[in-house]
């Protein structure tokens, strides 16, 4: 499914020049959420920090554009990406056919993969098969974040739990510590942000991890920018950027910043 979409990027990286020179004036604005460490936070001033905002400063930067970030809604971006109230979406949003149908999307720059949280002495913490897990967790309640492949992937997959959407991360959290919920599921880079903040005493990581490309319909293809699928000349430009800030090594150094580990997805720009 992505071999078409790397072989459009590679014929548009000997455009990106081409494409400055209409650019440079430029301001874009960037939808983003601000409340899904360590992807994206926004502080009391308005100052957006984390991987989301490392990746669009410098996607701007060699775009030679002026950037301003919009913080909202995790669930409200695509909506007023449609509606022309921003040119972008970075905010650790995956691409997903589903989401395809309303707006277009980069290459995927960036590969996630998803986890739970439960009680440390759950037996599920151990349980290294999917079915196993998903069958453990029936009848109980899941806190995802609202709008995310999460809750999409839980609701097709294990119909016998409850799935309950919160706006931030934050909420979801302060309810699975106080005891309100079984169990998260989330991206893994947030998730142990999670753990390393609370301590792992009375929680743990599943062992089982989901890989995003076991079930690319509701998890998608990668992380990836969002973009009006009217602006089809400034996804040419995005997606020859992505591919040099992923084979300069910025994407590295930065997930590297904010998760401890490699995110870049390399694949995608190989010629």
């Amino acid at each position: 499914m992505i071999k078409p979409i790397v072989h459009k990027a590679a014929l548009c990286a000997g455009m990106l020049l081409l494409g400055l020179s209409t650019a440079s004036a430029a301001t874009l604005k960037i939808g983003t959420e601000g409340g899904y460490p360590p992807w994206s936070m926004v502080d009391a001033a308005g100052k957006v920090s984390g991987f989301d905002a490392d990746v669009g400063n410098a996607l701007c930067q060699e775009l030679q554009a002026d950037c301003r970030f919009v913080v909202q809604a995790f669930d409200s971006l695509i909506p007023s990406l449609d509606a022309n109230r921003f040119d972008l979406i970075i905010s650790g949003m995956s691409f997903t056919p589903e989401r395809n149908k309303r707006i277009a999307f980069s290459i995927p720059y960036a590969v996630e993969d998803a986890i739970f949280v439960l009680p440390r002495q759950s037996a599920l913490v151990g349980a290294t098969d999917t079915g196993t897990v998903l069958k453990g967790l029936s009848g109980k309640t899941v806190g995802v974040q609202g709008g995310t492949t999460h809750g999409d992937y839980l609701r097709k997959n294990a119909p016998g739990l409850t799935v309950k959407n919160y706006d931030t991360l934050d909420q979801m959290q302060i309810d699975l510590d106080a005891g309100r919920l079984d169990a998260t599921f989330a991206d893994l880079t947030s998730q142990s942000k999670f753990l390393k903040k609370v301590g792992d005493k009375n929680f743990a990581l599943s062992e089982l991890i989901i890989k995003g490309s076991s079930a690319p319909e509701t998890l998608g293809f990668g992380i990836a920018v969002g973009i009006n699928k009217q602006n089809a000349e400034l996804k040419q430009r995005v997606d020859a950027a992505l591919c040099k800030l992923i084979n300069d090594g910025t994407i590295k150094s930065s997930s590297e910043k904010w998760f401890d580990i490699d995110i870049s997805n390399y694949e995608v720009c190989k010629k």
